[in-house]
């Protein structure tokens, strides 16, 4: 499998959501506490999936 670069705005919003789920979890952002692995895991699939695919 040969990986891509993924588009700039997909890593950017990859960077943006394991930001926010680490200040959530971190208790900076205490509403999305809750969430904060799932947001962590979402930006790291989301950039995985940039890296997979052709145009993502």
């Amino acid at each position: 499998m040969k990986l891509n670069r993924p588009k700039e705005v997909t890593f950017w919003i990859a960077v943006i959501l394991v930001i926010l789920g680490v200040l959530a979890h971190l208790g900076v952002i205490a509403g999305l506490a809750m969430y904060a692995f799932w947001l962590v895991v979402i930006g790291f699939v989301l950039l995985a999936l940039g890296n997979m695919l052709r145009n993502f």
